[in-house]
């Protein structure tokens, strides 16, 4: 079974410990939300679990071998990234960026059957193959970040991280998206996702990284984590936790 750790991470930028000491162990199959106020840390930590940045001290794995170490395209094999923001810096059509998820399984020149398979399944999964031949300049913001989601799936990582993967979508395509990561970790990759929103947190994950000051506050099973006097000691407000009449969590922050 793969396994994806953070060991007692520091990582200091202009002075200060974006992390201190952080460790954490991520399971697969199942979606694991990072979670806590602006600068707590959460985007450095998803960078050093996907061998973006090396800690000052401190190690990132992936089943015992430091991520920072493996080859640049068996990590891209294993670990997809989909990073803040919806940059695109190529004049392509869709089809063609979403294609550029497989790279690091191409063995020679040209797709393979199982490379065009795979794009189609991500475009499919995203909502996105209607756009497959629109030119990436002329989407929305919200149908950028689809097809970037799409880039990363196509990839079929064992494990997919991503950060703020809902910024810019709409309400449905939120849910659409949460939906489509719920079935990458039912399937049984690893998820990790760093979310703001407390309430789509709480409908999606599995296990719950609260961070605060770069250092880690809480961690472990979701519905041990997501409670309101951890949520309170991490963001300073009160939360209302409750269930819907389906069964759903709910997580209300009070003014």
């Amino acid at each position: 079974m793969t396994r994806l750790a953070a060991e007692s991470l520091l990582v200091t930028l202009g002075g200060r410990r974006a992390l201190d000491d952080v460790s954490a162990t991520f399971r697969p199959g199942r979606v694991t939300a990072l979670l806590g106020p602006n600068g707590a840390g959460k985007s450095t930590l998803l960078a050093c679990l996907a061998g973006l940045r090396n800690p000052d001290r401190g190690t990132a794995t992936l089943d015992g071998m430091a991520v920072g170490t493996l080859d640049r395209r068996e990590r891209g094999r294993r670990i997809g990234l989909l990073p803040q923001g919806g940059d695109v810096h190529w004049d392509v059509d869709v089809r063609t960026l979403v294609a550029l998820g497989r790279l690091p399984h191409y063995a020679g020149w040209g797709e393979t059957t199982a490379d065009r398979e795979a794009v189609d399944r991500a475009l499919a999964a995203t909502d996105t193959a209607a756009l497959a031949e629109r030119r990436v300049e002329q989407l929305s913001g919200g149908e950028r970040g689809r097809v970037l989601l799409a880039r990363v799936l196509a990839g079929e990582p064992q494990w997919l991280l991503a950060d703020e993967p809902l910024a810019s979508l709409d309400p449905a395509h939120q849910l659409d998206v949460l939906a489509r990561l719920r079935d990458v970790a039912a399937a049984g990759s690893g998820v990790v996702l760093v979310l703001h929103d407390l309430h789509l947190a709480g409908r999606v994950a599995d296990d719950a990284v609260l961070m605060r000051d770069g250092r880690v506050i809480a961690a472990g099973p979701a519905d041990d984590v997501l409670t309101a006097p951890l949520i309170g000691e991490t963001y300073g407000v009160a939360v209302e936790i409750g269930t819907t009449p389906a069964g759903q969590r709910f997580i209300l922050p009070l003014g």
